[in-house]
């Protein structure tokens, strides 16, 4: 049996005062207007003994805003790292007064096309087009009504919408200095290959942690000493390209592995072939799953920040809702945020004379 929902009238009849009193009471403005503390008394006991619970949604679109915001995503609620993006996102709106409607389409277009309408039918303020993995993509014509921000993803064309991703390229390029300043000039790679788009289709991440990589090393003087592209940055295509890089080079000095699912294959090849990390080979990685820690010696690896990108775009898209000149994001700008080195024991200096 539904229960009737208790009414601001039903408050203020309770409390024996008018409907605008009972508002004015429950809205914090009683004692601005000189109603009497008796009066707010009364009104505040009959709301909380009847349950009354203002209607969020009639006083929003009255005020021109509902608090709340829609994500709509690929798969990023059900992937296991980039589930801290969706936290992010959730307290960074909850912390503001905004509630977050998550949806997800599974990259299907038509699902994607109906979430945004359903969100936009339930009046939300503002829309964070997701992806689980980086990446460039159309935006929808859809988003042209409502305020948007890219979350881990670039638009295809130029566009309005500012985007949040993280900053591969400099993490690229850190990875490279950080085995450069351990005295390592032998540096293999093993993810992409030597040319500059040699990289898995679709892979932002590859794209531009190769360029990184690729302008630090040149700024040295130097090219990778091998370059191994794999099309699925998976262990055993890791293996494989490991026993490519041992084949170039037996004693190879240092290798950097494009993610950590590829250094985890690496790993077990190097130990195969009788080589200690990081004695004999130094490695860094990207993006800090489990196993970067898991792995013996750990890998030292650049964290992708999830939770700091899902705040980071709720922080943008509130201020493009609330209008706030000073805090409202410029047009079509790319905001990269930083990958911590968690570092680890996998990388050592090179001996003199070695």
């Amino acid at each position: 049996m539904n229960r009737r929902r208790t009414t601001l009238a039903d408050v203020a009849r309770a409390a024996g005062v008018s409907s605008t009193t009972a508002s004015l009471v429950l809205s914090g403005r009683g004692a601005e207007l000189r109603i009497s503390e008796a009066v707010q008394d009364r009104v505040r006991a009959a709301s909380s003994e009847l349950g009354y619970r203002p209607n969020i949604v009639s006083i929003g679109l009255r005020k021109g805003t509902t608090r709340t915001l829609g994500l709509v995503s690929d798969t990023v609620a059900t992937g296991q790292m980039a589930g801290d993006m969706i936290k992010g996102a959730i307290e960074a709106a909850r912390e503001r007064g905004f509630m977050l409607f998550i949806g997800e389409t599974e990259g299907d277009p038509a699902a994607e096309s109906a979430l945004l309408e359903a969100m936009q039918d339930r009046q939300v303020d503002g829309i964070l087009l997701t992806s689980m993995f980086t990446r460039a993509r159309a935006v929808p014509k859809q988003l042209d009504r409502i305020p948007t921000v890219l979350l881990n993803t670039l638009p295809s064309s130029p566009t309005r919408y500012p985007a949040v991703v993280p900053d591969e390229v400099e993490a690229g390029r850190a990875a490279a200095r950080l085995l450069l300043e351990a005295g390592h000039r032998s540096i293999h790679l093993v993810g992409a290959g030597p040319g500059p788009d040699d990289v898995a289709p679709d892979t932002v991440a590859g794209v531009e942690r190769l360029a990184g990589i690729r302008e630090v090393l040149h700024e040295a003087g130097l090219q990778p000493a091998s370059a191994h592209m794999c099309d699925d940055w998976v262990p055993p295509q890791g293996f494989a390209a490991a026993q490519e890089v041992l084949a170039v080079d037996p004693s190879p000095g240092a290798i950097v592995c494009f993610n950590d699912r590829l250094a985890f294959g690496v790993y077990q090849a190097l130990g195969e072939a009788g080589l200690r990390i990081p004695d004999d080979v130094s490695i860094v990685s990207f993006d800090d799953y489990p196993m970067a820690q898991w792995l013996r010696p750990g890998v030292s690896s650049f964290a992708i920040p999830h939770e700091q990108l899902g705040r980071r775009a709720i922080e943008l898209l509130i201020a493009q809702v609330t209008g706030k000149p000073a805090d409202a994001p410029e047009d079509g700008v790319v905001h990269r945020l930083a990958l911590p080195l968690h570092a680890r024991g996998s990388i050592a200096p090179v001996l003199a004379g070695a």
